[in-house]
């Protein structure tokens, strides 16, 4: 074996950390990024918020909401979002060819995060501080639209039976082991553990303590399935939807007759009733079929979840990035629309002129650290408003391709890919990727994530293609109109669609449907 020795000539690009903390904040959720600038100011004194209204040391916030940064207020362009910085490096060989396409140069890549101190640093902190005028929106006040109200605070389940027990005459073992089981229900309101589980996990390897906690448990499971709301405490399904049935009060042997059925049906598998089997549940319960229905009818009407209505549903909340506004008509008459960001989620950041000027023209290794945060708190102010420019960029982008769907709605959504987008703005697929995830928009239909807006084309027979979103609201107001007695199948579905000029297979209509967490033709069928 001959030993050889070979030459290899590469290079090797690497991220500065400035660039790597912008495409960080670019795919940040509104809440992340709210997270990060509560971080960065508890760790860098340089760095406030601008609290005061309409300041005139205002850098970036609301008066910069629609105003896209120019190139002089970052070193890099669009083309630094090109996908071959997404990774820290990359090694490559250098040929003449591949150099005039690289974007980062020699001065880029020298650019270090730990300043030494040995040079000047003495930058224009006019921009910064007390020297910049404030800038007025070109906004009208009318035009902002309020921010979404949370819902107001509900009371958990937990404290709701809580505070029914106390009106409870129990001794303190008992009004303990009540305790207990309330603190094991799920959010549901189930008890999901046994009580045998639940009594070892007190009692340990002591037999006679534990059947007498299995003993206390049993009594006071009969005493959390008596309170409010009706079910709670229940074990399983069939559970729950029996002790409603046996709590509802009836008035006429009719009445008795259908809830007997009802809790008739309760006790046999589930999947039966899931499957509306009437058939079988005729044969099982033993009554006649239309006892069967009228009692399928009844607990269609109960709550599967007791605890539903105490879930908090402030977490649910979503507070969109962008809001879609009209802006006259065009020459045919047809509204426009333009994109605006949501000044309720505009941060107000400044770099404080006190510790700023103080700084200024310090030299040396002692100030060398001080510097360091100063230029990451610039960065920081400088990268998020890079950030709410691009995510403007993009919906204003997105608002001119679908202008049809904030005129008439999902049906008329057009087919469109990243690609698109990324093309028309000389942006990086994978930087239009980061802005449509977790960002929402406020339109005329409701809050949208802008991933809503891009979706596949199915075929026409025009030639054209049909959106994929499009063909889902079809499908959709297809079902919402059928017949309940005889529900449409996915086949018809397909059929109507072919009608209307879409070529769109069973399969593609039932992969729809189950996106649209729409029941098969046997669930929807009314008896």
């Amino acid at each position: 074996m001959k030993q050889g020795l070979s030459l290899r000539v590469s290079q090797h690009l690497a991220l500065t950390p400035q660039l790597q903390q912008s495409i960080r904040l670019l795919q940040l959720s509104t809440l992340e990024l709210s997270q990060e600038i509560e971080q960065m100011l508890d760790d860098n004194p340089f760095l406030e918020k601008d609290l005061e209204d309409a300041s005139p040391r205002e850098d970036f916030g609301l008066a910069q909401e629609n105003q896209l940064a120019s190139a002089s207020d970052h070193e890099w362009d669009a083309e630094s979002w090109e996908g071959p910085f997404e990774r820290v490096s990359e090694s490559r060989v250098d040929t003449p060819s591949e150099a005039p396409d690289s974007p980062v140069d020699a001065a880029g890549v020298a650019e270090s995060w730990d300043g030494d101190g040995s040079v000047d640093f003495s930058p224009d902190d006019s921009e910064w501080g007390g020297d910049a005028p404030a800038r007025q929106s070109s906004q009208e006040d009318d035009d902002k639209a309020q921010a979404t109200e949370l819902a107001r605070n509900q009371e958990s389940l937990t404290a709701f039976l809580h505070r029914q027990a106390l009106a409870l005459r129990l001794d303190d073992t008992d009004r303990a082991a009540l305790r207990f089981l309330i603190e094991s229900l799920n959010d549901d309101g189930y008890l999901e553990d046994s009580l045998e589980a639940l009594a070892e996990s007190l009692a340990g390897d002591d037999l006679e303590q534990l059947e007498e906690l299995v003993h206390r448990f049993q009594m006071a499971l009969g005493l959390l399935q008596s309170l409010e709301p009706t079910g709670v405490g229940a074990r399983d399904l069939g559970e729950c939807l029996r002790l409603q049935l046996q709590a509802m009060a009836v008035n006429t042997p009719e009445q008795t007759a259908v809830r007997d059925c009802a809790l008739a049906i309760c006790q046999q598998p589930l999947e039966l009733l899931a499957k509306r089997d009437v058939k079988r549940l005729v044969m099982a319960v033993g009554a006649s079929d239309a006892e069967v229905k009228l009692g399928m009818a009844l607990i269609a009407r109960l709550e599967p979840k007791p605890g539903r209505r105490f879930v908090d549903v402030e977490r649910h909340v979503i507070v969109p990035d962008v809001l879609v506004l009209p802006q006259g008509a065009d020459r045919q008459g047809l509204p426009q629309f333009r994109a605006v960001l949501n000044p309720e989620v505009m941060p107000r950041l400044r770099v404080n002129d006190i510790y700023a000027n103080a700084l200024k023209g310090g030299k040396g290794d002692s100030h060398a650290g001080l510097q360091q945060r100063l230029q990451e708190a610039r960065w920081m102010i400088k990268n998020i408003q890079q950030r709410f420019d691009t995510i403007l960029r993009v919906s204003n982008a997105i608002t001119q391709r679908q202008r049809s769907f904030f005129i008439h709605g999902e049906l008329a959504m057009k087919p469109m890919v990243l690609r698109e987008i990324a093309d028309e703005l000389g942006l990086h697929e994978s930087t239009i990727s980061r802005v449509t995830t977790a960002k929402y928009m406020h339109t005329p239909y409701g809050t949208y994530e802008l991933k809503y807006f891009f979706g596949s084309g199915l075929g026409t027979d025009s030639g054209n293609h049909a959106s994929s979103t499009a063909v889902r609201a079809l499908i959709k107001q297809l079902i919402a109109s059928e017949n309940p007695k005889k529900p449409l199948s996915d086949n018809q579905l397909s059929d109507m669609l072919k009608e209307q000029g879409i070529d769109c297979a069973r399969r593609t209509v039932a992969k729809y449907r189950e996106a649209l967490r729409i029941a098969p033709t046997n669930l929807r069928k009314t008896l």
